[in-house]
This record gives structure tokens, C-alpha cells and sequence, in this order.
């Protein structure tokens, strides 16, 4: 960390924690706990970092507490607690290694506030496997990018930025070489626009009916016969040329965010895009790129399978992991009335609150954070890679980056207040 020239102010290389691509090149000034970024980062990351101190500190019933008097209050609500929930789970390695061992001792369920989208995956990998790729893969070989409903960019800024129009590349791909095809409506299409100004090809079809329109695309690549004229509100035709697009690709990779594929059955569709993919690698190479990895989704999944070997929705019982990846959503636990305590865990985005659960709910959350119902308890935690020193999974899952801290503001970490209240748990859950 170097000295600025004016201010008192510092500067240092980051890692930005607030989406999945994990970028690694940001240049932060840092002045008390206030951090400005200075180059290299994008709106998201303008707006997440800390722009000033922590605004408050614990509460208990809305009054004002110590985090010592807060951490007593969570122990007891836990330790009364018969079938706790333990939901929201945004948080680093470390952060969730302690909440699965509190979960252990407590017979807690756990759910991430993602899972809902990351089942549209999971589902698919679960029932028929897929073959995908890299974020390294897509910078250096990708000729051919189809982005199928989703614009990448809305909720990961820098993909093109980073990953497609690059300069330089391991084996001489130039950014003229490369095609960007968008499949679905309401898309920002502009960061597939390429250095030379070629415009992106968009086939504006329904998103919701994507999977119709790669059923039909399947149907093409296997020479088979079509009657129909249109699939997914499109001519013929336009899959037509998409289907000759991917044949004739060196190494083509279709991207997705489950997120954005927000319909009824949408896994079905992503069940399309994996067979697509499959169908492809027969006579040439193709991959997928399933973009996540926001919220420390992918990192707290990658630690509840190493330690259970069962994701989300898994409840750590006497007997075992239950794993019910319907049954044990969030919502629908509260709805019936099967938990008897919430503990949310929210670290990087304070508009990711709890749902307004009519039973005791212990929040450890972003410091700005304000819930739509006052908490029980409320403990305000840093940022992984802001208030303290985390390890993440990146969107591809093949690289857990280490995040130094950045500031000291006296917030503490989930993994330390976790521990904390397991240890003033006088009694088993």
C-alpha cells in the first residue's frame, strides 16, 4: 500500500467481492474507512465499496446493544430454537465453515437467498451432467460467444470487458474472429458491439420459450426434418444460421446465468442449452459457461459439499443430511410453520435483507442494512474482502481467490460471530 500525494489517503491493488468474476485488477485510494475505487472497477463495484464508516451497530429488539449483549441474545434464541432455519448464508469460506458448524449443533436447515436460481442448474448437473468451461477458456479460444437470455453484463459489468474483447491471447485469437450471438428479449446488446464496431447478432426471441427454440436447434444440428415454420417466435431460418454458426465454430460456448432465466420450468430450458452443448462436442468442440457466484453463493455451495457432500436445502439432522431441494426452500419452511427461529446471514449487499418471518430472527448483516421488520437481533458483520481477509469461489468454480482487507472499521467477521454465539450456547440446541 502506497501513500497518496494529497489527502492522507492511501492506494492499493483489490479484489472486488460484489459479483461473481472476482476482478482482480482494481486500484482503491482508501481515506479512514471510507474506499473510493480509482481505476478498473465498474458501477457495481463504484457503488458497493464503503464510501464512509459503518453507519451503527448492534441491536436487540431495534435498542441499541453491545455485539457482547447482542451475541447472548442469538445464543439463547438458538439454544431455545427446536428446528432453526438458517438462511440467507452471503458470506466467505471461513463464514460459512463456522455456520455449518453451528448448523451441526443446532439440527439447523440451510438455504442460500440464491438457491432458487442455482437449482435451475443444479437439477440439470444432478439428472444429466454438462460439459462447460472457463472464464481462462473463454478469454483465449471462445470464437463464438451465444449469450441465451441473458446480457451478461446487468449483473457481472466487466464479462466483455475482461473475457471477450481482449487485446492479447494465449494462442493468437484476435478480437476479430470472435462472433457474439444474443438469444432472448430485453437484452442490453451494446457490450457485444466489437472494437471494430461490428454489431452483435440478436435473435430477439422469448426468452421464457428459449427452450423451445433449442429444441428446434438440436433438431437442425441432427439433419433432422422440421414441419414447423417459427420456434420461440422466430423464422426457421434465424435458428437455421445459428445452428450453421455453431457447426463451423473452432470452439463455440453458449453462456447463462440462471438467474436471469426467471420462468416456470426454467431448468427444462437449461436442460436444452447442456444437450445443445452435447450434441456439439460430437464432431467439434463446445462448452457452457453458467455465470454465478454473487452473494458467495458458489462459495458457501462449495463448502456445504465438501462437509456433507449435499447442497442447499439440506437439513443437518440427528440421522444425517435431509436434502430436499423442494421442500426445504426458504419460503416455503416459512409458510408452513416448520422453523421456529431464523438466523440471516448477509454480508456484502444490505438490500439483501431477511423475508419478514413471524418467528425470532437473528440477522448478521451488512452494517447498512435495514429490514423490513425489526430483528430480534441484529449484528452488523464486515465485508469478506473489505472489513477482513476471505477466500472466494470465482463464477467458473475451478479458482478460490484470496481477498486481503482493506480497512479496519471494527466490524466483525461472520466466521468470528458465529463463533462467538456457539460459544455462549450454554445447552444444545
Amino acid at each position: 500500500m502506497t501513500e497518496a500525494a494529497s489527502g492522507g489517503a492511501s492506494e492499493t491493488d483489490a479484489t472486488c467481492p460484489f459479483c461473481g468474476l472476482l476482478c482482480d485488477d482494481l486500484r482503491v485510494a482508501r481515506t479512514g474507512s471510507a474506499i473510493h475505487v480509482l481505476a478498473a472497477g465498474c458501477e457495481l463495484a463504484r457503488r458497493s465499496f464503503p464510501s464512509g464508516p459503518p453507519p451503527g451497530g448492534a441491536r436487540i429488539g431495534g435498542r441499541e446493544a453491545t455485539v457482547g449483549e447482542a451475541v447472548r441474545a442469538a445464543a439463547d434464541i438458538l439454544g431455545a430454537a427446536r428446528s432453526p432455519l438458517f438462511g440467507g448464508l452471503a458470506t466467505d469460506a471461513a463464514g460459512m465453515r463456522a455456520v455449518m458448524g453451528l448448523a451441526e449443533r443446532c439440527g439447523a436447515l440451510l438455504d442460500h437467498m440464491n438457491a432458487q436460481a442455482k437449482f435451475r442448474n443444479l437439477l440439470v448437473l444432478q439428472e444429466g451432467g454438462w460439459i462447460t468451461t472457463t472464464l481462462a477458456e473463454v478469454r483465449n479460444r471462445a470464437d463464438l460467444l451465444v449469450l441465451a437470455g441473458t446480457d451478461a453484463v446487468s449483473r457481472f459489468p466487466r464479462f466483455f470487458e475482461r473475457f471477450v474483447w481482449v487485446g492479447e491471447t494465449l494462442f493468437g485469437l484476435a478480437p476479430s474472429e470472435r462472433q457474439v450471438v444474443y438469444l432472448g428479449d430485453g437484452l442490453d446488446i451494446r457490450a457485444g458491439i466489437a472494437p471494430d464496431g461490428r454489431p452483435p447478432l440478436h435473435l430477439a426471441c422469448e426468452t421464457a420459450r428459449l427452450g423451445e427454440g433449442f429444441g428446434a436447434l438440436r433438431a437442425l444440428l441432427a439433419g433432422r426434418r422440421l414441419d414447423a415454420e417459427r420456434a420461440a417466435g422466430l423464422p426457421m431460418s434465424a435458428w437455421r444460421d445459428l445452428a450453421d454458426r455453431l457447426a463451423a465454430a473452432r470452439y463455440a460456448v453458449i453462456v447463462w446465468s440462471a438467474a436471469d432465466l426467471d420462468f416456470p420450468h426454467a431448468d427444462l430450458t437449461v436442460r436444452q442449452i447442456a444437450e445443445t452443448i452435447k450434441d456439439l462436442n460430437r464432431q467439434g468442440r463446445a462448452a457452457g459457461l453458467p455465470l454465478g457466484g454473487s452473494d458467495g453463493d458458489f462459495t458457501a455451495d462449495g463448502v456445504q459439499l465438501w462437509q456433507t457432500g449435499y447442497p442447499f436445502r439440506t437439513r443437518l439432522g440427528p440421522d444425517g443430511p435431509d436434502y430436499d431441494p423442494r421442500r426445504y426452500a426458504t419460503a416455503e419452511v416459512l409458510a408452513r410453520g416448520e422453523a421456529d427461529a431464523l438466523l440471516w446471514v448477509a454480508s456484502f449487499d444490505p438490500r439483501r435483507g431477511p423475508p419478514a418471518a413471524e418467528v425470532p430472527t437473528i440477522v448478521l448483516g451488512h452494517p447498512e442494512m435495514r429490514p423490513q421488520r425489526e430483528p430480534e437481533v441484529f449484528l452488523p458483520v464486515g465485508t469478506p474482502g473489505v472489513d477482513h481477509r476471505a477466500h472466494l469461489f470465482r463464477t467458473d468454480k475451478v479458482v478460490m481467490l484470496p481477498l486481503p482487507r482493506l480497512r479496519d472499521a471494527g466490524l466483525d467477521s461472520v466466521a468470528d460471530i458465529v463463533a462467538a454465539i456457539e460459544k455462549g450456547m450454554t445447552t444444545p440446541c
